[in-house]
């Protein structure tokens, strides 16, 4: 008997090609060719209790570090948002932004959501131009951030 995938029990992994990202209050739905680096890691502190009869110490999760994320995007014609955001720190008045990183579905509806909080550019990389390339010219930017914060659609 075939399934028509309407069981409950009967699920896929999400593909990972339909997304969409949000910068900020005038830059929602920017479309990235690449997104990565939504990692997080706790530093471990190694602790022995002075009564204890193991020779040996116990580990406990420490602080959270998350890792900066890196995003890539089509060059477009008299598009400096990117490098307008990064000259914020060369004047000392960044503004930090809640990034949104939205999985989409099939219908475009949100499944998985990634939100990073009091976000700011760290790094901006140009395209590499070549007289002999066909390929796109890609921006990269990189993004530091303070918490990462999962949410299902």
């Amino acid at each position: 008997m075939a399934d028509d995938g309407s069981s409950p029990g009967n699920t896929w992994p999400m593909p990972k090609f339909r997304f969409e990202v949000d910068l900020g209050s005038e830059l929602k739905g920017v479309a990235f060719q690449e997104v990565s680096g939504m990692d997080v890691e706790n530093q471990i502190i190694e602790y022995r209790k002075s009564n204890s009869p193991l020779f040996s110490t116990e580990k406990m999760p420490g602080i959270a570090k998350y890792g900066n994320i890196t995003m890539k995007r089509g060059v477009f014609v008299n598009d400096n948002t990117f490098w307008k955001w990064h000259d914020e720190i060369t004047r000392n008045t960044i503004q930090r932004r809640t990034v949104l990183i939205k999985l989409l579905d099939e219908s475009g509806a949100v499944t998985m959501q990634w939100q990073l909080l009091n976000a700011w550019p760290t790094k901006i990389s140009s395209t590499d131009l070549k007289s002999d390339g066909n390929e796109v010219a890609v921006d990269t930017i990189e993004i530091a951030h303070e918490q990462l914060i999962i949410t299902n659609g």
